[in-house]
């Protein structure tokens, strides 16, 4: 069975916004602009994803 994934990739900064949205961003090892992570596709991320998803870009692979 093939495991799904998340690329995952920072578009906009965190500098202003509330210290649980910026320890969300480092839980999912994001942190600066342009940065790219690969995360398997779970109902962790999935919740971290929905508090910071004004500032990421999320694309969905087969991977």
């Amino acid at each position: 069975m093939q495991e799904r994934k998340i690329c995952i990739v920072q578009v906009r900064s965190g500098a202003r916004c509330m210290k649980r949205i910026v320890l969300c961003l480092k839980a999912l090892g994001l942190g600066q602009i342009g940065k790219k992570v690969f995360l398997e596709d779970c109902a962790s991320v999935k919740g971290l994803l929905r508090k910071v998803s004004h500032l990421v870009k999320e694309e969905r692979d087969n991977v």
